[in-house]
């Protein structure tokens, strides 16, 4: 192994950038909170849910620090130990899940931790994105690009995704499956896969996706036939994403609202900390809804922005860096972002179906938050440690 590092100060080492659109969002997250919590008795004290979301960034920061500490090396080697915790937390949370989310959501995947909830499924996408990142590396030193080796470097991606799948399948949590399968998506484009094996894939992918959801729509028999995969919930959000003013008391309440909550905002919002529409789980799904009424259009645009900023710092990062564990790595992080961010704006204004996915660095929730950070830890120890590696034909640092 050949090693260069540079010579440069520690303030130089960090990706400050990147740092400031977190800090922004972070800002921006605890107004919002405060706002929602304000206007929602049942949310308790806003001074005690800002608090508790504070310290909840005060952990995570901690988190980012260690996290940074990593350089490439020391994260190829802990990617399989890392991984199998996140697989026995999803086992264990299945056995010692919160009886009372389960009552209210149906789904398995949040521990009790006292008064605080916890769900494993967020730390284990960065767990995910590791192990994935040193799958793809090891394969492509190994066995270099073909049409037999890109299939098979397919097959082991997906069979390391298979049981964070089953996992979660039995948890009852499509939507955090639906980011794991984003996640994947983005690191098979940038694996060196080719695309004459990529394309056909996707298009397959996006085919059935559509056909799905047409078969829903258009026969009487879709749902009694992809009832055996989905629940009743699941298809009432379905029906409420393609008629949202068919049941507005009911199951399309809570998507209603949020859109009467983003089209109320109109240009330039209501004024700071200003709300009148009441929209359920405000503080965490639908929080955007907070910011596109109170800032209107022109704030919302603003937060989409940071997001685009936040995004183009990390591949400006993963560009410098010329290191294509990392590569892998920072893509997962991007996807998984991107994801989340995509699909929590655009169910909040009917452009997707809700899922229960947050926005990142603002939705309130502390698994969530932690997950997030750990993935910005990770982006951001490729500046803190600034080296070019020549890998050796073994596949190992």
């Amino acid at each position: 192994m050949t090693e260069v590092q540079n010579k440069t100060s520690l303030k130089e080492r960090i990706a400050w950038p990147i740092v400031w659109s977190v800090a922004t969002l972070a800002v921006i997250s605890l107004y919002a909170i405060w706002v929602a919590a304000e206007n929602d008795a049942k949310m308790g004290t806003p001074k005690k849910v800002v608090l508790v979301q504070a310290i909840w960034y005060l952990l995570s920061t901690v988190m980012v620090v260690i996290v940074m500490q990593f350089d490439a090396e020391q994260l190829f080697k802990i990617a399989p130990f890392i991984y199998s915790i996140g697989i026995l937390l999803l086992i264990a949370v299945l056995f010692l899940y919160n009886k009372s989310v389960f009552a209210d959501t149906g789904a398995k995947s949040w521990f009790q931790l006292g008064p605080l909830t916890f769900q494993p499924s967020e730390v284990m996408k960065p767990a995910f994105i590791l192990m994935e990142a040193r799958v793809i590396r090891q394969h492509n030193i190994k066995y270099g690009h073909s049409v037999k080796t890109d299939w098979l470097l397919i097959g082991k991606i997906l069979a390391w995704l298979a049981p964070v799948a089953v996992l979660l399948k039995l948890q009852n949590d499509f939507g955090t499956m639906l980011v794991f399968f984003a996640i994947v998506g983005g690191m098979i484009l940038v694996s060196g896969i080719s695309w004459k094996i990529i394309l056909p894939i996707y298009g397959l992918v996006i085919f059935l996706g559509v056909g799905t959801i047409v078969i829903l729509v258009m026969t009487s028999w879709g749902q009694e036939v992809l009832g055996h995969w989905f629940h009743a919930y699941q298809f009432d959000r379905i029906n409420s994403w393609l008629n949202p003013s068919g049941d507005t008391s009911k199951s399309a309440y809570q998507l209603w609202q949020s859109m009467k909550a983003v089209g109320s905002g109109r240009i330039f919002g209501r004024g700071f900390g200003r709300i009148s529409v009441y929209v359920p789980v405000r503080t965490s799904d639908m929080i955007f809804s907070v910011i596109a009424e109170t800032f209107g259009f022109v704030g919302s645009v603003a937060l989409i922005l940071i997001y685009t900023y936040l995004i183009f710092q990390m591949v400006k990062i993963t560009f410098e860096t010329r290191n294509d564990f990392y590569s892998y790595l920072s893509t997962g992080v991007i996807m998984m972002i991107l994801f989340h961010v995509f699909e929590n704006i655009g169910m909040g204004i009917d452009l997707l179906p809700l899922t229960g996915i947050p926005l990142p660095f603002v939705s309130q929730g502390g698994s969530a938050l932690i997950g997030n950070m750990i993935g910005v830890g990770l982006v951001l120890s490729m500046k803190y440690h600034h080296r070019d590696y020549i890998f050796s034909t073994a596949g190992d640092f």
